[in-house]
């Protein structure tokens, strides 16, 4: 039952994302900005964690769930170092992710040559 949550999930934050392409003038780099935002909100509203409790890994790994993962850590780092956590907690949170990103981006970057699209 988890796996059918948790592709119902992500499948209906991509239908959602698809939907905002297809039917706005929103660009894509806005629509994942809206999203990461949208986790960002619904943590600190106390609704993304029954979200990420039902869906499981389709709720954290979309954008929404890098939001989620945002406010959750500037909420812990909040609670333990006062105002400070403010602005350590989103990073420290994310960072593995991040550096990660950071990591696989250059590795492909360099085994794989550039060229034009066209």
């Amino acid at each position: 039952m988890e796996y059918l949550n948790a592709f119902l999930c992500g499948g209906i934050l991509c239908a959602i994302g698809q939907i905002l392409i297809d039917k706005t003038k929103l660009t894509p780099a806005r629509i994942l900005v809206a999203y990461v935002v949208a986790g960002v909100v619904l943590t600190a509203l106390g609704i993304y964690p029954y979200i990420e409790q039902w869906g499981g890994a389709g709720a954290t790994v979309p954008l929404t769930g890098f939001g989620y993962s945002l406010a959750k850590g500037v909420q812990k780092a909040v609670s333990e170092q006062g105002f400070l956590g403010i602005f350590t907690g989103g990073i420290t949170a994310t960072a593995g992710g991040v550096a990660a990103a950071i990591s696989f981006g250059l590795l492909f970057a360099l085994l794989r040559q550039p060229r034009d699209k066209a």
